[in-house]
């Protein structure tokens, strides 16, 4: 099992508890070198059986110290396969992860009655809990500069851009129209983030303007709903959302099929879309839901899964040298 620690650290997961099938978590220990974020972002984790004698040449420490260095509270000797059944008949609910340490009693009354007070993380602006504050430039030998707005981004997203030697401006999503147009940018790459793709109206409002000058654009994951937003669009809450590195994902145009990581719980409306300028691109092969849409007219597209996809599979990373192509 690989995974584990990109996942714990993944801005996306902002305001859940994540809940691994995997029966063995833990086996190779942690190395910073995965971090999608500089630290967890999970509110809670929960596994089946943690390994506590990791064994791999990278591993700066294990899993169970790396969450209580972060006071993220951890569960183990769950049937967390059958409680992932609960989960595909119910939806994904809300709940409480409450840690006590040997020979405490848990109050199971008190629990019960405290989670019925849960607030619904959905109900905030997660991505502004995630988003960076200011502005950061990674320069490059490149003449394209591309605008990345970063909703929490996942590390290996920016680094695929750096790979391809690309300057990249990273702004907050606060950052207005006049703002990013002040970078000249040759293109603009919207970036994954958690929660409800609503709640960011004021991005939804900033795009909307941008459109108008007709530069290249890319979202990935709520990026895509971002864009499908500013465009008149609707998005959805799933049942349980996509999670996992083997969804499958069909061409519309070329009936090819790719293999995708994905980390979502909402999704395009297709029929919303019908009015619109945008168009259905991909669809998930499991459930039909949207997976990829782009502009009829102008350079604008994105994807729902992740492309950057780390670790694996890596059937769409080549997203990322097209939309190169596009900015130049």
């Amino acid at each position: 099992m690989v995974g584990y620690t990109e996942s714990i650290t993944d801005p996306s997961y902002k305001g859940q508890i994540l809940l691994q099938t995997y029966p063995l978590i833990g086996n190779y220990g942690v190395n910073s070198r995965d971090f999608e974020s500089d630290s967890p972002k999970v509110e809670g984790y929960i596994v089946h059986e943690l390994c506590r004698r990791p064994n791999h040449w990278t591993s700066s420490m294990d899993l169970d110290t790396f969450l209580e260095k972060y006071d993220v509270p951890g569960l183990e000797n769950i049937d967390t396969r059958a409680l992932t059944k609960k989960i595909r008949t119910h939806g994904t609910m809300l709940g409480i992860l409450q840690v006590y340490y040997e020979k405490e009693k848990p109050s199971i009354d008190g629990l019960l009655e405290d989670v019925k007070q849960v607030q619904d993380p959905n109900q905030r602006d997660l991505v502004n809990e995630v988003c960076p504050k200011k502005i950061y430039s990674h320069p490059s030998n490149s003449n394209f500069k591309t605008v990345l707005v970063d909703c929490g981004v996942k590390r290996s997203i920016l680094a695929h851009l750096i790979d391809r030697e690309i300057e990249v401006i990273q702004i907050p999503p606060s950052c207005n129209a006049d703002d990013i147009l002040s970078f000249k940018p040759n293109g603009i790459l919207i970036s994954n983030g958690p929660g409800d793709p609503k709640r960011i109206d004021y991005l939804i409002d900033t795009l909307k303007e941008v459109f108008e000058y007709d530069i290249p654009i890319f979202g990935i994951c709520l990026g895509a709903q971002i864009i499908a937003l500013a465009w008149k669009g609707n998005t959805y809450k799933l049942k349980f959302g996509h999670r996992g590195q083997n969804h499958p994902c069909l061409n519309l145009e070329t009936n090819n099929c790719h293999i995708t990581s994905q980390n979502h719980g909402y999704a395009i409306d297709p029929k919303s879309l019908e009015k619109t300028e945008l168009e259905i691109t991909y669809v998930n092969a499991n459930d039909g839901t949207v997976e990829g849409i782009k502009h009829k007219g102008s350079k604008i597209s994105a994807v729902q899964w992740h492309p950057e996809a780390s670790p694996g599979p890596n059937d769409t990373q080549a997203f990322f040298d097209e939309f190169l192509r596009e900015i130049k």
